[in-house]
């Protein structure tokens, strides 16, 4: 496969005929305005406004409350406290072997030490919905595979060219002549860091990063952040908010407005302090003043604000509907939800959210880590696999149990699953999945809990039947 020259992937200067309206082609939030614009390949269209939107939506993020709310829902949905690997190596003495090892190592898997496994893995999720991608450098030390999470700024958009190789680097991502990516060229320290002077980038093998995105479409080669759709929408609404703000405190205040009706009143501008016994102080409570000749007030009535506010209201359904959230997970009011609203809506984002955790988190984040930890551990006498070289399919093979998504109406769905697993609809393993534990530690712990009871003289958990027998 030939990669195509830079003129094509970044596109080539198009002469526009006189008279003719002028055509722009970018995502609307680089801009930060709507207009008759074009949107040409995914490759050179994501490549041209994915920097400017990534700091956008930072700003954005940290200062707007709903989409803090929206993104921190994205994060829960796909991590929450944790995906869960559980080997599959059809070896039964293997699997606990290969998840003991995985889950001592989960824990101390971070290089800074900030975090764990599931902490790095809800880190970089965030990244990948704030910033369009995130990126994970896997590095090897003296006690053992270490991640270390490395902002996105920090692989260098600017860094692209022509290699003698055949190959070339395209905004900070290097492809060899089959354009397969084989290195990432990354800042040592975060550029946009105040007081920090320019370092130049450093080669890092394509083996050793893992780069997450959700992929628009093809040629793409660095994302785009998930808030593109709904800035715009998010900072009108912003202003909005606060002109509303500022209409309540004028109706709070009560202002009144003196007006010169035929122009004949002295002493204008008149401030509110007369003598002979007109209008000699302030509004109060229960009293009456007289104005001075000629004078007549008015006083400060806002229009009311309900149109406004039901407004405001459908922008913030536009802003859940482009952030692919339930309004009332955005904005926390159910006044308006119900069970069958909530069903409903909860069952649509589940399947979103399980369709990207199965296509992008699990194959381009996940997996690729797994693997290399099992390789590292093997390597280092962790995991015993005499085997490994001609079967590491079988020590890579793992089922990624994912956070358990809360019923809405606990009796009602458990009574369904229990009919389904007895019809043969589905599956113990599937169905205990589906609650974010393991099949096999769950058995485990069903019997260890039944032996603990016998040996109390307890029945917790068993029918009466099975008690008496």
């Amino acid at each position: 496969m030939r990669l195509p020259s830079l003129s094509q992937l970044f596109g080539r200067r198009q002469t526009r005929p006189a008279g003719r309206d002028v055509l722009q082609r970018r995502f609307d939030a680089t801009s930060g305005q709507r207009g008759n614009a074009t949107f040409g390949s995914y490759g050179p269209e994501t490549l041209a406004g994915s920097a400017v939107i990534a700091r956008k939506a930072r700003y954005a993020v940290e200062n707007n409350s709903w989409l803090n709310n929206g993104v921190a829902t994205w994060v829960t949905a796909l991590v929450g406290a944790g995906i869960t690997p559980t080997p599959q190596h059809p070896d039964n003495a293997s699997r606990p072997m290969v998840q003991a090892a995985f889950n001592r190592w989960a824990a101390v898997s971070d290089l800074d030490e900030r975090t764990d496994f599931p902490g790095l893995t809800a880190g970089a999720v965030r990244d990948m919905v704030v910033s369009g991608e995130a990126f994970i450098q896997l590095v090897t030390t003296d006690e053992g595979l270490r991640l270390r999470r490395i902002a996105p700024e920090q692989v260098d958009i600017a860094q692209t060219g022509e290699l003698s190789s055949g190959g070339r680097i395209i905004a900070g991502v290097e492809f060899d002549a089959e354009g397969r990516r084989v290195a990432y060229w990354v800042r040592p320290v975060d550029p946009t860091a105040i007081f920090e002077g320019y370092a130049p980038p450093v080669r890092v093998p394509a083996a050793d990063i893992v780069h997450l995105f959700k992929p628009l479409g093809p040629g793409q080669v660095r994302g785009i952040s998930w808030l593109a759709p709904v800035l715009i929408r998010a900072g009108e609404l912003d202003q909005l908010d606060d002109a509303l703000l500022v209409a309540a405190k004028v109706a709070a205040m009560f202002a009144g407005f003196l007006i010169d009706q035929n122009g004949s009143a002295s002493g204008f501008p008149f401030e509110g302090v007369g003598a002979d016994s007109v209008m000699e102080s302030g509004l109060e409570p229960g009293t009456l003043k007289v104005l001075p000749a000629g004078f007549d007030i008015k006083f400060s009535g806002p229009q009311n604000a309900q149109q406004t506010v039901d407004f405001a209201k459908l922008q913030l359904r536009g802003i859940a509907a482009g952030l692919g959230v339930p309004e009332y997970l955005l904005t926390g009011d159910l006044s308006g939800a119900n069970y069958s609203s909530l069903r409903a809506g909860l069952l649509e984002f589940r399947r979103r959210v399980e369709a990207i955790q199965f296509q992008v988190v699990v194959p381009q984040l996940l997996r690729p880590i797994f693997q290399r930890f099992v390789t590292t551990a093997v390597l280092a006498g962790e995991i015993d696999a005499p085997d490994f070289e001609s079967n590491a399919d079988q020590w890579f093979a793992c089922e990624w149990i994912m956070p358990a998504q809360e019923w809405i109406d606990p009796v009602k769905d458990a009574e369904a699953t229990a009919t389904m697993i007895a019809a043969g609809l589905t599956s113990r393993r599937r169905a205990v999945a589906a609650q974010g534990y393991s099949v096999e530690e769950l058995d485990a712990e069903i019997i260890s809990d039944r032996e603990r009871e016998r040996e109390l003289g307890l029945s917790f958990g068993e029918t009466k039947e099975a008690a008496s027998a």
